[in-house]
């Protein structure tokens, strides 16, 4: 694709056509499903390009980021951090029909959301125009809010086709007529929940647009351990629990529901994770008497999180709608305890229901009911066998139904005949 009088110019670039991913932010731990995609993708042949929107602020990162092979581009984190790239990109795109059509979708979003966040989208678009390699054929935006809106205006300016991939809040938190406007331009668009599915068909001009694709388990990343380990014989049953503590993550609801199980059962909680509201569990651990039996282990890499499931009896997720709408997706963490045999206890949110079969492969309670969470989690400190028979069946059910593979593979699809149309 060459500039012409009316076109962006493009950064010259050779080799295979890629398609540039837009990501929130790159590399973040946890965001190991996206990784995994992308990795897999790349061994299916998919050549990529990724574009942070955010710099990242995780110390750690998992293994699979360094095996990833396409280079990463960070956009401006905010416009006034480089004034100058923006005001050159602005320069260069200003005269072209596709920024006067982006523009004008701009300033039509602007309307109705009049925040300085869809104003730097505007500009990271202008940016990621401007600077697009001229062998990116495709655009792909993680996340159906911020990504999506700056692949949208991009794709715009520069004439090229995006796809997004929705996953849980940017779903829940994005008002309809954004999704709205997002899924009639966009050439196609998958999400990691029949809930998710239905709710983006119901908006969309053709809903056959939106496509359920499971992010799945990878196997080889998760193996199972050897043999079933019950650690639960010589000393307290270990429940852990793995997530960033913010709200629709529901850890005040587990630390309640322990509170409240029989003081002659003996367990241990372990939370793996980071978030603004750890302090405040902290605090809330003290003051319900069990302080001393929850050990908090920040964010870790995902060899170091593989050697948590293994250690534990119990994995446990108490995961909620927030007030805001926001609300996990299938939450991996669920997958991943359950391809370590690990019993799992959750609750009956969308998406949780479509991996959990209750009795059968886990335990599932109501949202926000600590008392009901209690009696599950009590269950399962007691009763060894019943452990071991969740854990059978969550392992059986995670690692057939929900493997990575068959997920990754239409996704390569999607991608090969995206890159075969942009090239016809």
């Amino acid at each position: 694709m060459h500039a012409g009088p009316t076109d962006p110019p493009r950064a010259a670039s050779r080799g295979s056509p890629r398609v540039g991913v837009v990501l929130k932010g790159y590399p973040r731990l946890s965001e190991t499903f996206i990784a995994q995609e992308l990795r897999a993708l790349e061994r299916r042949g998919v050549k990529l390009a990724l574009f942070s929107l955010r710099r990242p602020t995780d110390a750690a990162v998992h293994p699979i980021h360094a095996e990833i092979e396409a280079n990463v581009v960070y956009l401006p984190e905010y416009l006034h951090e480089e004034p100058l790239r923006v005001m050159r990109a602005w320069r260069s795109l200003r005269g072209t029909a596709g920024y006067r059509e982006a523009f004008a979708a701009w300033r039509a979003d602007f309307a109705r959301d009049r925040t300085r966040n869809r104003a730097r989208r505007f500009g990271q678009a202008l940016v990621l125009a401007a600077e697009l390699p001229d062998d990116i054929v495709h655009l792909h935006a993680h996340f159906l809010h911020t990504p999506a809106s700056v692949a949208r205006y991009c794709a715009m300016i520069t004439g090229l086709r995006y796809s997004i991939s929705a996953h849980a809040k940017d779903i829940w938190t994005t008002p309809d007529w954004d999704k709205r406007e997002k899924l009639a331009s966009c050439a196609w668009a998958t999400t990691c929940t029949r809930t998710n599915a239905e709710h983006l068909r119901e908006l969309a001009t053709n809903p056959e647009c939106v496509d359920l694709v499971y992010h799945g388990i990878d196997v080889a990343r998760f193996p199972a351990p050897l043999t079933p380990a019950d650690h639960a014989t010589q000393h307290a049953v270990n429940i852990l629990s793995v997530g960033r503590a913010v709200d629709k993550k529901g850890f005040d609801d587990l630390l309640e529901a322990l509170a409240r199980v029989p003081e002659t059962l003996r367990w241990t909680l372990t939370h793996v994770g980071g978030g603004p509201l750890l302090h405040k569990l902290q605090s809330q651990a003290q003051a319900l008497g069990i302080a001393d039996r929850v050990r908090w282990q920040g964010p870790l890499a995902q060899q170091a999180l593989l050697q948590q499931y293994r250690s534990a009896d119990i994995f446990a997720l108490a995961c909620r709608v927030a007030d805001d709408g926001d609300r996990d997706g299938l939450p991996n963490v669920l997958m991943e305890a359950q391809s370590q045999r690990l019993p799992c206890v959750a609750t009956t949110i969308p998406g949780v229901t479509e991996l959990i079969e209750h009795g059968r492969t886990g335990l599932l309670v109501p949202e926000r009911d600590p008392v009901a969470l209690a009696q599950a989690l009590a269950r399962l400190i007691e009763d060894a066998s019943l452990r071991d028979r969740l854990g059978r069946g969550g392992y059986e059910r995670t690692t057939s139904a929900f493997a990575m593979d068959a997920g990754v593979d239409r996704l390569a699809t999607r991608f090969a005949a995206s890159v075969a149309a942009a090239g016809a």
